[in-house]
């Protein structure tokens, strides 16, 4: 009997980073990750929580440096060009006395509850980093 393998195929990927310069290999794979499934035609969703928030102020993308890695501000702009939405989380934000008229053009603030509907919608992956 022949076995049947099925793929399953997200059509939406939901990406919480949650690190940024403090462990900077895993900021840059997130980051990465998000605008590679951008640029496949993957609706993409990345949200910036703990020290990875501070990259949604004007500047801070441009400061963060990994060797053999794509410049963060670049991967923000693909991201965004290709229809991606980058958040902020509304704690992370309030911590560090950002509001959204601070966060660069493209990016917004939101809460947990819209992560998890994100997060939970049909054909939807979510990963952590």
């Amino acid at each position: 009997m022949a076995r049947i393998t099925v793929r399953y195929m997200a059509k939406k990927l939901v990406i919480k980073v949650t690190a940024g310069a403090d462990a900077p290999e895993r900021c840059s794979q997130a980051f990465t990750v998000a605008a590679v499934a951008a640029a496949s035609g993957v609706e993409v969703s990345l949200w910036l929580t703990g020290e990875s928030a501070w990259f949604a102020l004007p500047g801070r993308a441009a400061e963060f440096e990994l060797p053999h890695a794509a410049p963060l501000p670049d991967l923000i702009d693909s991201i965004l060009a290709a229809g991606g939405r980058i958040t902020v989380c509304t704690q992370c934000a309030a911590r560090r006395d950002m509001v959204e008229t601070d966060l660069l053009e493209g990016f917004r603030i939101a809460g947990a509850q819209v992560f998890v509907q994100e997060a939970m919608a049909d054909e939807t992956q979510a990963l952590v980093y």
